[in-house]
């Protein structure tokens, strides 16, 4: 078969894909063009600038920067050793990364509490030593680093798999050290896998609801970021509410347009 021919037999779309696809993309752009059209963008400036959006919003954007931190400097380690290293456990290493993107949010939240709350298994020596996660700050970056940190795993021990090993091979027989190979060879070589999975880890912890709520609370100033703020005033004033919804969506959509794909290890 021609290379022509090979493109026509792509381009050709079945109908019997064709509805069922469509009806995908009206199913998942309705909701989304809901908040569009239902914006009221006469008062969207003033929606947007009222004192508890504006804390909620510097909120947000200080605990998902403390969960992107926090998610570099234990995921890149541990995508490394996934990519790289075969010890036992490894699928229930794997899996374990993986199950927080698929837990309900609520019961992320209830496995935080159980696990750094004050009776959890944590508990008891980090109260010992001062650190309260529970309804603080600091847990409210703890929760959303749990359920972000995900995205950056995955991508970047998709990235640093696809690297062959002679390039750190050649670095470690010229006396360069683990780090310093991590540091000069690997990582810059992952480094658009790396900035792909850290751009979503970020989204994704900026948009953290479930966990936070449960496991941090809704405090104003301290864990109320800009989720729970959309929750508070869907109850109290459901225009504003959409307003800052489509913040976050066109947060959420800027990161998606910039990857264009990378996550997935392709752009068109």
């Amino acid at each position: 078969m021609s290379r022509r021919t090979a493109r026509r037999a792509r381009a050709r779309t079945p109908a019997a894909l064709a509805v069922p696809a469509a009806l995908a993309l009206v199913f998942l752009a309705l909701p989304l063009a809901g908040v569009v059209a239902h914006t009221p963008w006469r008062d969207l400036a003033g929606q947007l600038s009222s004192p508890a959006v504006v804390r909620a919003l510097g909120l947000s954007l200080l605990v998902s920067g403390w969960a992107l931190l926090l998610s570099l400097a234990l995921g890149v380690p541990l995508a490394w050793l996934l990519a790289r290293t075969d010890f036992p456990g490894k699928a229930l290493v794997r899996s374990l990364v993986l199950l927080p993107m698929v837990l309900p949010p609520t019961v992320a939240g209830v496995a935080l509490l159980r696990g750094f709350g004050r009776g959890g298994l944590l508990g008891g020596p980090l109260e010992a030593a001062g650190v309260t996660l529970p309804f603080s700050t600091a847990g409210a970056v703890v929760a959303a680093a749990f359920v972000a940190m995900p995205f950056l795993v995955i991508s970047l021990e998709g990235a640093l798999a696809g690297i062959h090993p002679r390039y750190e091979e050649a670095a470690a027989t010229m006396g360069a050290t683990l780090p310093q190979t991590l540091r000069y060879v690997t990582l810059p070589m992952a480094t658009p896998a790396l900035v792909a999975g850290g751009a979503l880890c970020w989204a994704r912890a900026l948009g953290e609801f479930g966990a936070t709520i449960t496991f941090a609370g809704n405090l104003p100033g301290a864990t109320q970021t800009l989720p729970l703020q959309v929750y508070l005033l869907l109850q109290q004033d459901p225009a504003a509410a959409t307003s800052v919804s489509l913040l976050l969506l066109a947060v959420a959509t800027a990161v998606l347009v910039v990857l264009r794909g990378r996550w997935l290890g392709h752009s068109r």
